[in-house]
């Protein structure tokens, strides 16, 4: 319960910003086409600082122990959060995103490993299935607090969460598995080892691809909804912050099916597929489907948002494909690649943007992650059953 609050207080944070990004720009002096561009470029700060804060955390969960990135992650990411609520230009705002997604990057990864190391391998999937579950309603939170509070007030919110939730971690217990490991003599936390073993190297990869379906979502189809709502010609104008509320409420129902469906089949991968097959089907209903009702559009926002609920099964097939001197490494830099993809997808999406327009971009880009996740699924091993008391030579 401690990690799945940990990871409720990160997902706030970091889908806070898609809530506020246009009023706090706004805010700060930005108007017209730069609200877009410079949403872009604060968007792709944090992202990178994830990316930077994964493979820190990481390699610090292996080495030191999984109570020390969930400590310093949380600490670090609150006090970024209190500095977001105090910005007054671009470029306070986008040092303060990027050292926010530092922080943001170790709550997840440590978290599900402790997770998974500490409970029975029949039961472990609803152990991430919470944990998991916890953070989508952090970014259903970050909405509402967003509706009733001034955007500096809920960044500072935010902050106050996280420091309160240190106070919590003092009694939890390190994981076993890991203090046996840290016993015997063998390399911890080495990033090198999964680039230098090919088996090591594929699975490592494939756990990336079959997570880039839910980010191109969240990242593009969703943060961006107001952009597209304009493209698709929809009767109203798309509020950022209800699209990220109402597809993060269809995920925490998506998180609970694909945790419970996982549980009752004995496998991740078939339902991974279920639900990467169902993300295929929504994202063409949002980017072709003749809507105009801007209830419509919503209620296509909160399917895809169901249809990105493998999310926890995604991190778990991570933590469990690997040994215990590499699985905090794995668990936590997975998830913040698949995040930080969001820079080259964004990329893409902007690159083919003046030629072919916003609706066929989008189609291009989302094309490439479902071909890309299903390709790597295809290829990847079941891990439903698979014992975590071993380590990687």
């Amino acid at each position: 319960m401690v990690a799945a609050l940990g990871y409720l207080v990160d997902m706030y944070d970091l889908f806070l910003f898609s809530v506020v990004r246009v009023p706090s720009l706004k805010a700060i002096g930005v108007t017209g086409d730069a609200l877009l561009s410079d949403g872009i470029f604060l968007l792709n700060m944090q992202m990178a600082g994830m990316l930077i804060g994964g493979v820190f955390w990481g390699v610090m969960g292996d080495k030191r122990g999984r109570l020390s990135v969930l400590f310093g992650s949380i600490l670090l990411y609150s006090l970024a959060n209190i500095g977001n609520g105090l910005v007054n230009t671009v470029g306070q705002y986008a040092l303060l995103r990027f050292i926010a997604g530092v922080g943001l990057a170790g709550e997840l990864g440590a978290g599900v490993t402790l997770v998974t190391e500490v409970l029975p391998k029949e039961i472990r999937g609803y152990g991430t299935t919470i944990v998991a579950t916890m953070g989508v309603l952090g970014a259903i939170m970050a909405y509402f607090v967003a509706d009733l509070f001034d955007w500096r007030i809920s960044y500072f919110i935010g902050g106050g969460l996280g420091l309160m939730l240190l106070v919590l971690r003092i009694n939890v217990f390190e994981s076993a598995a890991f203090v046996k490991a840290k016993e015997k003599s063998v390399d911890r936390g080495n990033l090198l080892m999964l680039f230098n073993n090919k088996t090591r190297f594929l699975k490592y990869l494939q756990c990336i691809l079959i997570g880039l379906p839910i980010w191109f979502v969240v990242g593009i189809l969703i943060t961006f909804s107001p952009e597209f709502g304009q493209a698709l010609g929809l009767s109203e104008p798309v509020v950022a912050g209800k699209a990220v509320m109402l597809a993060f409420t269809g995920q925490v129902f998506g998180d609970i099916a694909s945790g419970f469906l996982s549980q009752y089949l004995k496998s991740r991968k078939k339902v991974i597929l279920l639900f990467v097959l169902l993300s295929s089907v929504f994202i063409a209903v949002y980017l072709l489907a003749p809507v105009k009702d801007i209830t419509a559009f919503y209620i296509i926002c909160t399917l895809l948002g169901f249809a990105n609920g493998y999310w926890a099964l995604f991190v778990t097939i991570a933590a469990e494909l690997f040994g215990t001197n590499l699985r905090a490494t794995v668990a936590t830099t997975v998830p913040n690649f698949v995040r930080g993809a969001v820079i080259p997808l964004a990329s893409l999406f902007t690159l083919f943007k003046p030629s072919v327009g916003t609706v066929s971009s989008a189609l291009l880009v989302g094309g490439l992650t479902l071909t890309l996740a299903l390709v790597a699924l295809f290829y990847l091993e079941e891990t439903f059953k698979k014992d975590l008391d071993y380590v990687e030579k």
